[in-house]
């Protein structure tokens, strides 16, 4: 449990826990901060404090799959951009944990947008990018905010390696050189697993490689493979390269990903779409629809929406899911999009992504459903703790330095 939390009951809310029901002038219950009631008739103790929900919805703090906060700061410029490391194609060694600064305006905007949640990501300029970390989005330092770390390996196809190596007139300056850097670096990994394991049953010294080892774990099934793809040639050849490999893959952005959307749902692939709220600033991302999501889920991909925040600013996330509702997505699809969906594909579902009891205490109440525009996040908590409040006009923040 992090150095922060408390223990507080919403009653009279109209709660949507996120399996798709609503529960009507319904109680959520969080004691030393988790979890530990949801529905109608929950008896509150006395020495909980209580907050009146109603008239209004209370939902999970939501979950932004695929983000920058913390490690691409908002209004910092060049010193504070610590996304790529593009010295060396391969960063699995890399970890964006050693990079995030808590006091990153983004996570304040976080909050106001009701997301609780982040995984964040290196970014798409190396083939390998390196490790990604699940983090609530308040702490006071990084080390307290870590859900999961690392959560994932972030990798690259496509233009963003394909330019950034090119200009330097280095491998990898085309797709089948980018392409070839991943598979040289996991039959690398492949044979350093099989000389470690000799070596132990040796019971001889062995030299340890620290790139190696984060990719050993991604072919251990330990790590899943999140894969940077717009493109269907892209996406199809992150599938090739996952079955040769055998690792799990995590599709992020999907951009033309509706044109595969059968081969997706068959082999259970899930995706993390957007952001959508963008021009076609490349090629690659001329076929950008924001009937995407829909198409998506509606063939069975399993769908999380993301901001790619500061692509498009987190507290966006919410208004991501509203317009995917209005060209096609269904309400219930649109808001696990943005909950249990990125909880599980990114595996903290047993942490965050719901209000279910044993689950974090992570709840926001909204003056009105999530889904419409004009509604707002009044009150989010962060293991039961009261992190941000709107009032007077203006959204105030709890500072854990405080």
């Amino acid at each position: 449990m992090p150095q922060f939390s408390a223990s507080v009951a919403i009653v009279n809310g109209r709660v949507v826990p996120g399996d798709g029901s609503v529960l009507e002038s319904a109680t959520v219950l969080v004691t030393d901060g988790r979890i530990t009631a949801v529905g109608p008739d929950v008896a509150v103790p006395d020495d909980v404090p209580t907050i009146d929900a109603s008239g209004r919805w209370v939902l999970p703090g939501f979950v932004e799959a695929h983000g920058h906060v913390g490690i691409d700061e908002e209004s910092q410029g060049w010193a504070g951009d610590d996304t790529n490391e593009m010295t060396d194609p391969n960063g699995a060694r890399m970890r964006a944990l050693d990079a995030i600064n808590p006091a990153d305006e983004g996570f304040r905007d976080a909050l106001s947008g009701g997301v609780t949640s982040v995984v964040v990501k290196p970014g798409s300029g190396n083939p390998i990018g390196g490790q990604t970390v699940a983090l609530k989005t308040w702490g006071r330092i990084v080390d307290e905010m870590v859900i999961k770390s690392p959560a994932s390996v972030k990798s690259a196809l496509g233009e963003n390696p394909k330019r950034v190596y090119g200009e330097k007139k280095q491998l990898p300056s085309t797709r089948q050189g980018v392409a070839a850097v991943i598979r040289d670096a996991m039959t690398k990994a492949q044979d350093y697993q099989a000389k470690r394991e000799h070596a132990a049953a040796e019971g001889k010294p062995f030299e340890r490689d620290t790139t190696s080892e984060v990719l050993v774990r991604v072919l251990d099934g330990e790590l899943p493979w999140s894969q940077h793809t717009h493109r269907a040639d892209d996406i199809a050849t992150a599938i090739r390269l996952a079955d040769e490999f055998g690792y799990r893959l995590i599709v992020n952005h999907a951009t033309e990903g509706f044109l595969l959307a059968d081969v997706l749902a068959e082999r259970d692939i899930p995706c993390i779409v957007g952001p959508m709220f963008t021009t076609r600033s490349k090629v690659e991302l001329r076929e950008r629809t924001i009937a995407n999501p829909g198409r998506l889920a509606a063939a069975g991909v399993r769908v999380a929406i993301t901001t790619d925040h500061p692509v498009v600013p987190i507290n966006f996330l919410v208004h991501q899911a509203t317009f995917a509702v209005k060209e096609g997505m269904t309400r219930d699809d649109a808001l696990r999009s943005i909950t249990v969906n990125p909880a599980r594909i990114m595996g903290i579902d047993d942490r965050v992504g719901s209000l279910t009891p044993g689950l974090d205490g992570d709840v926001v109440i909204w003056d009105g459903d999530p889904l419409d525009v004009m509604s707002r996040a009044l009150q989010v908590f962060v293991h039961g703790v009261s992190v941000y409040e709107w009032r007077d006009g203006a959204g105030v923040t709890a500072r854990p330095y405080l």
